[in-house]
């Protein structure tokens, strides 16, 4: 395993990843940050140069990345699709997003799935996926017995039981909005029926 210097930014710190390529992936760029506000950096494709993966139309392929990840405990490695390749060629990451687990010590890998009906070319140094690097806390798991939980008005409803869609109904300046659950907007209030009981 070869390892390199990691180019530093200078507006970050406090974490320190440190980044290790293996030899399919010498001559590469190294992975950095593209913008001051960045929230990820780019992973790119370790393939033998003049030897591109075909990516057939919806299939899905694991392709090599040549680096090694020493995150710091408490920490994961989040891959995450790019927004360009899933808009202009409907490739993504299939398990986005895939975690790097900060004692894994492999080469990072990325599976890319074509969701379109054409197939897609993944040459070497080609910018194929992004991290984000993010903090993971591991809770104390204790078994109980369902009857102990804490209700709550949710209850176990769930897969769309509060609906699908939020409709806001038209109002007058001034006045808050209305909107409401499942596409479903509240009877309105007012007439002679609510006139008689404000007399009242």
């Amino acid at each position: 395993m070869s390892k390199r210097p990691v180019r530093k930014s200078k507006k970050r710190g406090g974490i320190v990843v440190r980044i290790a390529q293996l030899p399919h992936a010498l001559g590469l760029a190294l992975p950095q940050y593209q913008s001051a506000g960045a929230a990820g950096f780019d992973l790119v494709a370790a393939v033998p140069a003049g030897k591109p993966i075909r990516l057939k139309a919806r299939s899905h392929v694991l392709v090599p990345t040549g680096l090694v990840f020493e995150l710091s405990e408490g920490y994961e490695a989040q891959v995450r699709p790019r927004s360009g390749l899933a808009l202009k060629h409907g490739v993504t990451v299939l398990n986005s997003p895939g975690t790097i687990d900060w004692d894994y010590r492999g080469e990072v890998g990325v599976i890319l799935v074509n969701h379109s009906s054409k197939a897609f070319v993944i040459e070497r140094g080609e910018r194929i996926a992004q991290v984000v690097i993010a903090s993971a806390t591991q809770a104390n798991l204790v078994a109980v017995e369902v009857k102990t939980f804490q209700p709550t008005t949710r209850g176990a409803g769930g897969f769309g039981s509060t609906g699908t869609k939020t409709v806001t109904r038209a109002r007058r300046p001034g006045s808050p909005s209305a909107k409401v659950r499942g596409g479903r907007v509240p009877p309105k209030r007012g007439g002679r029926k609510d006139a008689r009981r404000a007399t009242r």
